[in-house]
């Protein structure tokens, strides 16, 4: 896997690598003139780097757009046999498949399942015909606690396709907000973080949509909304960093779901975490305990049995401050998506935005350049 990841750039948040401490250095805020930036705005937001940008920037949108690192090359359809499967352990670890064949066999038919049904499950969102609904989250990172809401309106489908993602988070001293909308010629990103000033990019949809057929995209033009941002890349992202393993009866407020775990890819993790590679990589996978505080060590759909709706996304992790030994993998993330409406009627004036050109950056070149392709 060297060559198509030894091009891809840091992963970095204000300046942060993802997990690093805030020093004179390294972080871009002038208020930090000490050694060891001790601010809690500074300290929080590597691990919403790591965990919570993908509340806020569209799936590890503020990390950046998609490298061609991102995915693994050869990669089989989940709707083929043979996939290869890790198997889930009771415990905070992955168990490496087992030598048995017949167990194997049962266990790799169980990662299949799981991942047909987080494939179908957004499939829904990327072949509708509009779709609007709400959203609820609630972030922790170490002892603090960010809630906050949102909505995302989308209508049309390939060419046609229009989308505003709208959302925001609130601590106790600071708020964290993202606007994404597609006005089907352009993908305006807007960002603010805190007391930073805001941020604006814009992508062209177009040149995004040629990108994709250069790198030979099943369908560029009904696919691009899950590159370019909204819902649909927070949760096709989430897919494609995951890897799904078993599907679990569950329920959400007596809603009969599919909880559907997913433990990272060893690949992109190693990117993320150079200096955890080897952990990665390792039997079983990286341990919980092993990831920086904020960053999710799983992710956890609930997908609606009877509908495959999805209406829960957790991100998981032992919580707190680092080093720790070990601990309870808890919900360190929780995205609820409620007042789900499929291919009802929707205000067309959602998707007009009009923004000042001062500070205006595009943004295009530089994300074609590292686009890649989501795993199949």
């Amino acid at each position: 896997m060297t060559p198509p990841f030894a091009a891809w750039p840091p992963v970095r948040w204000h300046g942060h690598a993802i997990g690093s401490p805030c020093t004179r250095n390294s972080c871009t805020r002038n208020s930090c003139t000490r050694n060891s930036c001790t601010r809690n705005s500074c300290t929080l937001r590597p691990g919403l780097a790591g965990c919570i940008a993908v509340f806020l920037g569209g799936a590890l949108g503020s990390l950046g757009p998609w490298s061609s690192a991102s995915a693994e090359p050869g990669g089989a359809s989940v709707y083929s046999r043979g996939r290869p499967a890790i198997a889930v352990a009771e415990g905070n670890q992955i168990e490496s498949p087992p030598a048995d064949p017949g167990e194997a066999a049962a266990v790799a038919d169980r990662a299949l399942q799981a991942e047909r049904i987080v494939a179908s499950s957004l499939a829904i969102f990327s072949r509708a015909e509009s779709v609007f609904l709400k959203l609820r989250q609630r972030v922790r990172v170490g002892d603090r606690v960010l809630v906050g809401t949102g909505r995302y309106v989308q209508a049309g489908r390939g060419e046609d396709l229009r989308f505003r993602f709208e959302t925001t988070l609130t601590g106790d001293t600071e708020t964290f907000e993202i606007a994404e909308i597609c006005d089907g010629l352009f993908c305006w990103l807007h960002r603010r973080a805190g007391p930073d000033p805001a941020t604006l990019h814009r992508i062209d949809v177009q040149r995004v949509r040629s990108r994709l057929e250069e790198l030979q995209a099943s369908d560029p033009v009904l696919d691009t909304a899950m590159y370019l941002g909204g819902l649909q890349r927070v949760l096709w992202s989430a897919r494609q960093w995951f890897v799904f393993s078993e599907a679990v009866p569950g329920d959400i407020d007596g809603r009969p779901v599919w909880l559907v775990e997913g433990r990272w890819n060893p690949v992109p993790l190693s990117v993320l975490q150079p200096a955890r590679a080897e952990a990665a990589q390792q039997p079983g996978g990286i341990r919980p305990e092993q990831l920086p505080d904020g960053m999710p060590w799983a992710v956890r759909f609930s997908i609606g049995r009877s509908d495959l709706v999805l209406y829960r996304l957790e991100y998981l992790a032992i919580p707190g401050p680092r080093p720790v030994s070990g601990g309870t993998v808890q919900p360190i993330g929780v995205i609820d998506l409620v007042e789900i409406q499929i291919d009802g009627p929707v205000d067309p004036t959602a998707f007009f935005y009009q923004p000042a050109t001062e500070g205006l950056i595009d943004i295009t070149e530089p994300y074609n350049r590292m686009l890649g392709l989501m795993r199949p």
